[in-house]
């Protein structure tokens, strides 16, 4: 046999040898992790079974317990205090009155600013009432000497209406015999001219005796009458009235006549009656504009707007003299009495709104977004020892604080019946972020890495076993589906049933780590990959 072949032989032997040996030492790595694993069957396992339970899961952090709102109210004028009718502990409305200040150094101010306002708004109403020409009296369009785009000036005459339905007769009467007559009497107009019979109403009777022809005592009668049509101003005529005629005639004339006049000077920008119509007093007639008035229009609304900002200027420093609580709640301090100087910027009285308490907690980004709006808190203070009390969570920040590379969000707890509780009290709150009542559940530390739980052979979920996880002899892993969890259970939502037998190590139980490392080496296994872990 040659060198070569010599070689080849004992490669082969070698190999042989190394085959043998590993494969005893992987029977034996076996047989040794199957007796560490019937070990802790027999002495670690707890043995339970699912049960029906409620489950809690919280987050619990401190705050500071403050008012529902506070108010700190600050003088912001200087003078006496004239009034000031509450003490420490009282509760006061929103806008009721806390110190009235001294403010004689103001009130001829208010009075100057309403003066000053009122003659703007008169100016401004008389303009604007100017640029509308209106008819001082019923009757009929007679002349309109105007036109739109004509230029007219204050104090020109544009038109005349006169009511030539109604005239009017003034005549005297014997001064024995007028004593008689009165207002409304039926009264016989004769027309001089024509002889005709017209019938009016006694309007008037004078009082003042007049000496008249031939020492003739006299006193002037008016009679009013509808305008047949065909009359005019200036015709004669004599009245009789009770078959008692008048001295002398007198002269028809219309009931009412006026001008059209222009009250400013302006531009006919609009005609809204012409000539030849009837109109009623105050009824428009004509209309004014143009650049220049519009200019005119434009000051005198800026002085009322100037005038209107200093009253208000005015009224504002005049208010600060009486201070009103901004809010409905209760007097915690007083700085100020009546009779004290007050100075400005000073600090007078603090309010609380003590209708429910509030705490406000930093909760870190890990767990805010498990906290929401409406979630039941539970509150408790070292200083309300064994008492507990009712909350909700209110508001939720978006605006989160980093500090040392950490973020934590404010969070809102609403507490409405705090009984013992004060503000300023330090207290812890349990927010309870998501609860489960009734619910299969196994312990925590059932429940190893990939959901997977430990139960006997003989359980019913037994026959759902996961391959390959070298589970002890007598015991098999099935794989669960959970729900919400705590520090002490966990929900099962599927992979069990109330009859199976669950086997785990409880946290309390647990083997030294460091006896479970020594017989891990000297026994050549890993225990990090040893399902469920140690």
């Amino acid at each position: 046999m040659n060198k070569k072949t010599k070689r080849k032989t004992v490669l082969k032997w070698v190999l042989a040898a190394v085959l043998i040996a590993a494969a005893v030492l992987g029977l034996r790595f076996v047989s040794q992790r199957r007796q560490l694993a019937e070990l802790q069957a027999k002495d670690v396992y707890t043995m339970v079974h699912p049960e029906k339970q409620n489950i809690i899961k919280s987050l619990t952090a401190s705050g500071a317990l403050q008012p529902a709102d506070s108010y700190y109210v600050i003088g912001l004028v200087e003078g006496e205090v004239l009034s000031c009718t509450f003490e420490e502990g009282d509760i006061v409305e929103k806008d009721s009155i806390l110190y009235e200040i001294d403010s004689s150094n103001v009130s001829g101010s208010m009075e100057r600013a309403d003066i000053s306002l009122d003659q703007a708004v008169r100016s401004y109403n008389d303009l604007t009432d100017s640029l509308i020409i209106k008819a001082d009296s019923d009757g009929q369009i007679i002349s309109l000497d105007a036109e739109v785009g004509d230029k007219v000036t204050q104090g020109q005459v544009l038109g005349t209406i006169r009511d030539s339905r109604e005239l009017t007769l003034k005549v005297p009467f014997v001064s024995e015999d007028a004593r008689g007559f009165s207002v409304g009497q039926t009264a016989e107009v004769v027309l001089d001219s024509s002889f005709e019979t017209l019938y009016g109403t006694v309007s008037a009777v004078s009082a003042a005796d007049i000496q008249g022809a031939g020492n003739t005592i006299t006193r002037t009668v008016t009679v009013k009458l509808t305008n047949p049509g065909a009359l005019n101003e200036g015709q004669t005529a004599s009245a009789f009235i009770n078959g008692i005629g008048c001295a002398s005639s007198g002269t028809l004339s219309f009931g009412t006549s006026s001008v059209i006049m222009a009250k400013m000077s302006g531009e006919v920008i609009g005609i809204s009656a012409a000539e030849g119509a009837y109109v009623k007093k105050d009824q428009k007639i004509l209309t004014l504009g143009g650049e220049d008035i519009e200019k005119t229009l434009k000051n005198a609304s800026d002085n009322v707007r100037l005038s209107q900002i200093s009253k208000d200027s005015t009224q504002d420093a005049l208010d600060n003299y009486t201070i009103k609580s901004p809010i409905y709640g209760t007097i915690v301090d007083k700085s100020y009495k009546t009779g004290d100087k007050l100075s400005a910027g000073k600090s007078m009285c603090t309010i609380y709104d003590l209708s429910y308490l509030e705490i406000i907690l930093n909760v870190d980004e890990l767990d805010i977004l498990q906290i929401a709006v409406g979630q039941p808190v539970t509150i408790a203070a070292d200083a309300v020892e064994g008492e507990e009390y009712k909350g909700i969570v209110t508001k939720v920040s978006v605006a989160g604080t980093t500090y040392n590379g950490a973020t934590t969000y404010p969070v809102t707890i609403r507490i409405d019946e705090f009984e013992k509780l004060l503000p300023g009290m330090n207290a812890d709150a349990t927010v309870i972020v998501a609860q489960a009542d009734g619910v299969m559940a196994i312990p925590n530390g059932a429940v190893s890495r990939g959901n997977l739980v430990l139960v006997t052979a003989d359980s019913p979920s037994a026959k759902n076993a996961v391959e390959g996880t070298n589970a002890p002899e007598g015991y098999v892993y099935v794989e669960v589906t959970t729900g919400i969890s705590n520090d002490d259970f966990v929900e099962i939502t599927s992979g069990l049933s109330e009859d199976d037998t669950i086997a785990y190590i409880p946290n309390e139980r647990n083997v030294s780590n460091d006896l479970m490392s020594m017989f891990g080496r000297n026994q050549g296994i890993d225990f990090q990959t040893y399902p469920g872990g140690m």
